[in-house]
């Protein structure tokens, strides 16, 4: 695989939609956002598994990556995440090896605990457990995609020489990454087993969100596990809007920002506290640095924030909010791939290097412009004098 620079950028598609569109147009305009993201050079989509709450409407990662994967050519495709509790782990791996072969290799595994209650409550899985058999099943999910065959028995799977058909496509393993968000428990896992870690809330300080704190605990998990961990490995997600000014970013997120908010405040009740007015909100939330909601400066500001806060990662994903509608969120990834990934990634380095080196040397390169001008009418002047002397010398 062609080795890219680094930062990274892709989103984290849960996805985001309000309960009053047509559920099919909203998948279409999913898989038209990764198509799109592909032709602009991202490098990533992770897609989310929820099963309740209307709002984030993808059931299954690994079918919509299937079809994702023959609409793209580059970007890579991840489960962000796969609810681990919810699946025999044989059979998850099953299907994620699968997909490693199918996207030949553009396939990544994202894993989690389960982020909706309402989602466990409903396969009678208890909420106090889901950390636990998180744990159990990345004890075999590894192992498995790696080749090899795993013997175990829990109270709620059981293996007994269990392999699987594929060797795997990826070496050693399919990328994987664990997401992090208000507990331990996901820092603590991407570190024993030596995975990458997916931090969801990146600008939100709470607890076990805060990055500082998120990174230590997986560093310090990796060491007791002797497990080597990368900061390249490390993705950071927030949620960010840009057009080509502040205000006119701000008339653009009028669309859906209260009824995303409304969704994560009243239905899942996140730890987010927000005011009452449009107005406010946005304040809140661009002042507490949760979120950009601005033109490409502020974004390029945000993101060195946020390498200066953690000391550096791997890969930043835009949390797809849905806050503007289709056209000016296409709009928005425009002028980030155009004017924000060139800034981190250093696209432009060598034009701007380019075009110093030839305005520093204006005067000296246009002298002998002129000089080679000069030059070449002289010799003209004097082809055709010798052609004239040559006519006069004859009889």
């Amino acid at each position: 695989m062609i080795e890219r620079p680094y930062p990274r950028f892709g989103i984290f598609l849960a996805p985001f939609h309000p309960v009053d569109e047509h559920p099919m147009q909203a998948l279409e305009r999913d898989f038209d956002l990764v198509s799109l993201l592909d032709r602009l050079g991202y490098d990533e989509a992770w897609i989310g598994e929820h099963h309740s709450g209307g709002y984030e409407t993808i059931a299954s990662p690994e079918v919509f990556i299937a079809g994702a994967a023959e609409r793209t050519r580059h970007i890579r495709l991840g489960t962000g995440v796969s609810s681990l509790p919810y699946h025999h782990p044989l059979l998850l791996a099953d299907r994620i090896m699968q997909l490693d072969y199918q996207t030949r290799g553009r396939a990544m595994f994202g894993v989690g605990p389960g982020a909706l209650p309402s989602d466990a409550f409903m396969m009678g899985i208890d909420p106090l457990q889901q950390r636990r058999m998180m744990d159990e099943s990345l004890q075999v999910l590894v192992p498995l995609l790696s080749g090899e065959m795993v013997t175990r028995k829990t109270d709620w799977f059981a293996l007994d020489e269990a392999r699987l058909q594929f060797p795997p496509y990826t070496q050693p393993h399919i990328e994987m990454t664990v997401a992090a968000m208000t507990s331990p428990a996901g820092p603590q896992a991407a570190g024993k087993y030596g995975l990458g870690l997916l931090s969801i809330g990146s600008t939100t300080e709470v607890g076990y969100m805060a990055l500082e704190k998120a990174w230590s605990i997986c560093e310090q998990a990796a060491a007791e596990h002797k497990q080597q961990v990368s900061r390249k490995n490390w993705r950071l997600v927030a949620p960010m809007h840009i057009a080509e000014t502040r205000g006119q970013a701000i008339e653009n997120v009028r669309f859906g920002l209260d009824k995303w908010l409304y969704y994560y405040t009243r239905v899942i009740a996140l730890p987010f506290d927000v005011p009452e007015g449009f107005d406010a909100r946005v304040e809140t939330l661009v002042n507490s640095g949760y979120a950009v909601i601005g033109d490409p400066d502020d974004a390029i500001a945000q993101l060195e924030r946020l390498e200066k806060q953690c000391g550096g990662f791997g890969t930043f994903l835009h949390l797809a909010t849905n806050w503007a509608d289709w056209r000016e969120t296409q709009r928005s990834y425009e002028l980030f791939a155009r004017y924000v990934i060139p800034h981190f990634q250093g696209s432009n380095r060598n034009r701007a290097s380019s075009m110093n080196w030839v305005t520093t040397n204006r005067d000296r390169f246009l002298g002998a412009a002129r000089q080679a001008k000069a030059n070449a009418a002289e010799e003209y002047e004097q082809a055709q004098a010798g052609k004239k002397g040559k006519g006069q010398a004859r009889p």
